[in-house]
């Protein structure tokens, strides 16, 4: 089976929107799909959403519990690289 990575990053909105409607899709065509969030670290809905009905779809957030607006501290750059 080969396997794909999409990357989604920059400011604004759609990043999550754009990766959870590409991962729905993979999930409808018997796909199994990792969802890695590295500035969200806060249970949002659409993980609840992913966790209640898309057992497919593994989620894990490698962020603080904010978002980062500035230079990322030490604290970020740590839980980025548990991710990678």
């Amino acid at each position: 089976m080969r396997g794909y990575i999409h990357i989604y990053t920059g400011n604004g909105k759609g990043k999550t929107t754009a990766a959870l409607g590409l991962s729905l899709r993979a999930v409808g065509a018997g796909k199994k799909v990792f969802f890695a969030q590295f500035v969200k670290g806060e249970i949002y809905s659409e993980v609840k959403a992913i966790q209640k009905f898309l057992p497919d779809i593994t989620i894990r957030q490698y962020g603080l519990k904010c978002f980062i607006y500035e230079k990322p501290s030490q604290a970020d750059i740590d839980r980025a690289r548990k991710g990678l």
